[in-house]
């Protein structure tokens, strides 16, 4: 469990504060604070007003569009609201912009209630209508045919997004309705007719509210049931649920015949908006509004009010990137590295799909790729088994025991310096006389004459090799130098056995400075003329390595010059 810092209030994104000629149809969207249930945004044309928006709940979206645009060459203050559902909410400072000077007439819209084309609609119904640009208000007609308006004619009805007609609408009649948007600088022109047919005389069924959950429920689980009142004179209802008043993102308009929906599973602390509108035969119940409840806590992240910190209940996932397994390895085991109620592994194959492999707090790997580790921590909320996981993907690479290809030495006046050559599949340490001193460098300098032992180890522990040797100043015999010039002086390079103490060798080889072997040469043989498969070599330093009938080993460095 984790724990944060205190709650801030969010900055505006869009508009940026202070700006000006916004336009009078934009979003406005902040940014997002960690920690907090719901937002409730106000737009006024004072600080803290709420003459434009008043205290208009969103949940936890960061974006609201005003339903009816903004006032043109108007100076619009927002203030935001954070919401919490177990402590008292937190009103944010006002900041404002200013919005454009609208010099276009207004564009058409179209109704959304009922909707064109709609039949069976009744006679008491309102009639709404998607908000147009730049707009300032509305005038509407009524009639019985395209234009005619023999019921309603150009009723100017405001800054208003709906109309409740001042009297029922005629029965089993196809009603058109035609609206024209209207600004200082002119009306929406051509704007077509839509229309609507009314169904027979009758009564429409009245509203319901909701029972399971009642309206404003806190700690909600997740698995519930809605359930209403149900209407003796409905036939059916038309259920709308959304995670925001403006978006039916669970159910859209959703028909059913019993008061009561089944298992649906909704997220953690978040509020949902429902409405219910009840029908019949007649028409549609009138004037339903919206309720809300808010689901249980879940993971987090809180506001702690007495420490001020954000707390989180998901576990802290400390298990690394990459994890390298053996090559002569048949499995191997991995354990999961943070404290949990539980865990899952998995296998990702290419396309991104995945296959469970495990629910232990190990693995068994056979095989490198891309793999996903989950911890979980179960919570338990009012009686209800909440799930609250962290995870992680991670890398397997094969690694395997090292292989010291060879030990490069380099005299340096009296001492010497070493490069360890080594191959294999994985990261390796080298320790030099010991078993406990690790280091990740190949390289030592700065040795004097003696026998050693280096030590290499792969990291992920599949094996540790080791080599002795002996470091040994060039006894005398051995050229520091040849000149392969064809002057017939000092044109080979071979061991020059001095006059006392001569060793006696039986081969030596030549090495390039990569520790590629250019020749085997016999030590009473003619000695190496500079060649590798008959190509001259360059101009540098080559070393060689000389055994003598003993076993025994004398290495050392000479230089190639023209």
């Amino acid at each position: 469990m984790t724990a944060g810092r205190g709650q801030e209030c969010p900055a505006l994104i869009n508009p940026v504060p202070g700006s000006i000629n916004v336009p009078v149809n934009t979003s406005i969207s902040w940014q997002e604070v960690v920690g907090v249930t719901g937002y409730i945004i106000s737009l006024g044309t004072t600080p803290e007003g709420t003459d434009i928006v008043n205290e208009q709940p969103v949940g936890s979206e960061t974006t609201f569009t005003p339903p009816m645009g903004l006032p043109e060459s108007t100076e619009i203050f927002v203030t935001i609201t954070l919401f919490f559902i177990n402590q008292n909410s937190i009103v944010c400072s006002s900041v404002s912009f200013t919005t454009e000077d609208v010099t276009d007439v207004p564009g058409c819209t179209m109704i959304i209630q009922p909707v064109n084309g709609e039949t069976n609609v009744n006679i008491t119904s309102n009639i709404s209508w998607t908000y147009a640009t730049f707009a300032i208000g509305y005038r509407i007609s009524l009639g019985t045919a395209p234009g005619s308006g023999d019921i309603l004619t150009e009723q100017d009805v405001g800054n208003e997004l709906s109309f409740d007609p001042p009297s029922n609408l005629p029965p089993l009649t196809q009603i058109f309705v035609t609206l024209t948007p209207y600004n200082e600088n002119g009306d929406a022109s051509g704007c077509p007719s839509e229309s609507f047919t009314t169904g027979d005389l009758g009564e429409p069924p009245a509203c319901t509210v909701l029972i399971r959950p009642a309206d404003g429920s806190t700690n909600v689980p997740l698995d519930t049931t809605l359930e209403w009142i149900p209407v003796p004179e409905a036939t059916g209802y038309i259920v709308s649920v959304g995670s925001s008043p403006f978006v039916n993102d669970v159910l859209d308009m959703a028909i059913f015949t019993n008061p009561m929906i089944n298992v649906i599973n909704f997220e953690p602390n978040k509020t949902y908006f429902v409405k219910i509108i009840p029908f019949n035969e007649a028409g549609q119940a009138q004037g339903c509004g919206q309720q809300s409840f808010s689901t249980i806590l879940g993971c987090g992240p809180f506001y702690d009010p007495l420490t001020g910190n954000l707390i989180v209940i998901n576990p802290e996932i400390t298990f690394p990137d990459e994890i390298a397994y053996c090559q002569d390895a048949i499995v191997t085991r991995i354990e999961a590295t943070d404290p949990a109620d539980g865990y899952r592994w998995y296998r990702i194959v290419p396309g991104g799909t995945e296959i469970l492999l495990s629910e232990e707090n190990y693995l068994e790997l056979s095989e490198p790729g891309q793999y996903r580790y989950e911890a979980y921590i179960e919570l338990t909320q009012d009686g209800f088994v909440v799930e609250c996981s962290s995870d992680k993907e991670f890398t397997t690479v094969l690694s395997s025991r090292p292989t010291i290809e060879m030990i490069r030495k380099e005299i340096d006046g009296d001492f010497f310096n070493l490069r360890i050559i080594t191959s294999g599949l994985g990261d390796y340490e080298y320790s030099l006389n010991s078993t406990t001193d690790w280091q990740m460098s190949s390289r030592y300098r700065g040795l004097s004459e003696g026998n050693y032992t280096v030590y290499v180890r792969d990291t992920t522990g599949c094996g540790i090799v080791e080599q002795s040797f002996r470091l040994a100043l060039p006894a005398p015999g051995f050229p520091p130098y040849f000149s392969p010039n064809g002057d017939g002086i000092n044109d080979t390079w071979n061991y020059i056995p001095p006059k006392s103490n001569p060793i006696p060798l039986t081969y030596i080889y030549i090495y390039d400075r990569y520790g590629k072997i250019l020749a085997t040469i016999n030590a009473n043989a003619n000695g190496w003329d500079g060649l590798y498969e008959g190509t001259p070599m360059p101009l540098g330093g080559y070393w060689y390595r000389a055994v003598d009938v003993n076993g025994l080993e004398y290495n050392g460095h000479f230089s190639l010059i023209r």
